[in-house]
C-alpha cells in the first residue's frame, strides 16, 4: 500500500533558526500508529524562501538549538 499523506498526522513541530536556515523538530503519527520523531533542515533559496535540504551532519550551533526541541518533542511521544 503506497504512502498517503492525508493519513500522516503532525502532532508537534518547532524550529530553531541558525545562520544558514533552520532545523525543524516534529513528531508524526501515520494512521494513528506509533509516534515518530522527524528532524529536518530548511535553507533559504535565492528568493529567501525556505526549502527542504538534506539534514546530514549538524554543527554545534544547530545541535544546541535542536536539543531542547528534541526533549520537548519527547514529551509528546
Amino acid at each position: 500500500m503506497p504512502y498517503d499523506s492525508s493519513l500522516d498526522q503532525q502532532l508537534f513541530s518547532k524550529s530553531c533558526d541558525t545562520a544558514s536556515g533552520k532545523i525543524v523538530v516534529s513528531v508524526y503519527s501515520y494512521k494513528n500508529g506509533p509516534r515518530k520523531l522527524q528532524i529536518s533542515r530548511e535553507i533559504r533559496d535565492k528568493e529567501s524562501a525556505f526549502m527542504f535540504a538534506k539534514l546530514g551532519r549538524l554543527s554545534k550551533e544547530e545541535l544546541e538549538g535542536a536539543l531542547p526541541l528534541i526533549q520537548e518533542a519527547m514529551a509528546e511521544m
